[in-house]
C-alpha cells in the first residue's frame, strides 16, 4: 500500500504559515482556462476537416497557419503569421509531386507535353477548384472585411490556401506525406484533365492564318462584380464569321474561352490532354 494510503485515515494536517513562523506564500496559478464554445466549435471543425483530406497533423499549429489569412491578424499584420510563407512553399511541393506523377504516369510523353500537363494541373484555377472540392472556404480564417466581400470564396484565396496547406503537409510529415495528399486529390484531374492540349487561342489563330485570314480580333464587352472578383465577356471576331463570345474571372480567361466557342462553332477539333 502507498504510503498516500496509510495516511488517509490519519491524515496529519501540515501547520499554517502563521503557527510555522514563515512568511505566507502565494496561491498556486489557476488551472488554465477552459476553451471558449467558439474555440471547441474551432478545434471540431478542424478535426473534421482533417479527416475529409485524409491526414491529421501532429502540429496543429501549422494546419492553423496554413489556413489563416493575413486579414484575419490583428496589430501589426505579421505575414510570417499568415498562410504567405506556406504558399511559398506549397507551390514548389505541388510542383514537384505532380511532376513525378505525370513522369511516371505517361511514360510516351515528351517533355513539351508534360510540360503543358504540370501547367494545366498546377495553374490557380485548378488549385481553387481543388480547394472547392475539400470545402476548404469553410475553415479559411479571414478578417471581417474579406469575409464580407466574399474571400471564402474567392479563386485566389482558394488556391494560395490550397498551396499552404499542401506546404504545412510537407513540414509537418514530409514528402511521403504531401505526396499521398496531392495524389488523393489530383489523380482524377490529372487523369481527365480539363484544358485542350493547346490553348484554344493559340488553335483559333494558327485554323484562321492556314486559311488566309487576318489574326483574330478580341474585344472586351463587358465587366462586372466587384473589383476584387470581376467577370470579363469578350468577344472573337473573324472575317466570314459572326462573332462569338466567352466569360472568363480575368481577360486572357475570357479570351480563351471565346476562342474555344468560335472553334467548336466551326467544328475545329481540338485534342485533348
Amino acid at each position: 500500500m502507498s504510503r498516500g494510503r496509510a495516511q488517509k485515515s490519519a491524515p496529519i494536517e501540515a501547520p499554517s504559515a502563521a503557527t510555522a513562523g514563515e512568511p505566507s506564500r502565494p496561491a498556486a496559478a489557476n488551472p488554465s482556462p477552459k476553451p471558449s464554445a467558439k474555440e471547441r466549435r474551432r478545434r471540431r471543425d478542424l478535426a473534421a476537416f482533417e479527416e475529409h483530406i485524409g491526414y491529421h497533423f501532429d502540429d496543429p499549429a501549422l494546419l492553423e497557419q496554413a489556413l489563416t489569412h493575413i486579414s484575419a491578424l490583428s496589430g501589426a499584420r505579421n505575414r510570417a503569421s499568415s498562410y504567405q510563407r506556406l504558399e511559398f512553399l506549397g507551390d514548389h511541393v505541388l510542383g514537384l509531386i505532380i511532376s513525378d506523377m505525370l513522369f511516371r504516369t505517361f511514360a510516351k510523353a515528351d517533355e513539351g507535353e508534360m510540360s503543358r500537363r504540370l501547367a494545366d494541373l498546377v495553374r490557380r484555377e485548378a488549385c481553387a477548384d481543388v480547394g472547392r472540392a475539400i470545402n476548404l472556404g469553410a475553415v479559411i480564417r479571414l478578417g471581417a472585411s474579406e469575409v464580407h466581400a466574399g474571400g471564402r470564396g474567392r479563386p485566389a484565396i482558394l488556391a494560395d490556401v490550397c498551396e499552404a496547406l499542401i506546404g504545412a503537409v510537407f513540414v509537418d510529415g514530409g514528402y511521403p506525406a504531401a505526396a499521398a495528399l496531392v495524389k488523393r486529390l489530383w489523380s482524377e484531374r490529372m487523369r481527365t484533365p480539363s484544358r485542350p492540349l493547346r490553348d484554344s487561342k493559340t488553335v483559333l489563330q494558327e485554323w484562321a492564318q492556314a486559311r488566309g485570314m487576318p489574326t483574330p480580333a478580341y474585344r472586351e464587352v463587358e465587366r462586372k462584380g466587384p473589383h476584387h472578383n470581376p467577370e470579363f465577356r469578350v468577344a472573337v471576331e473573324l472575317p466570314q464569321l459572326g462573332p462569338a463570345e466567352g466569360l472568363g474571372r480575368s481577360k486572357r480567361a475570357a479570351e480563351q474561352a471565346a476562342a474555344a466557342a468560335m472553334l467548336s462553332r466551326a467544328g475545329v477539333k481540338t485534342d485533348r490532354l
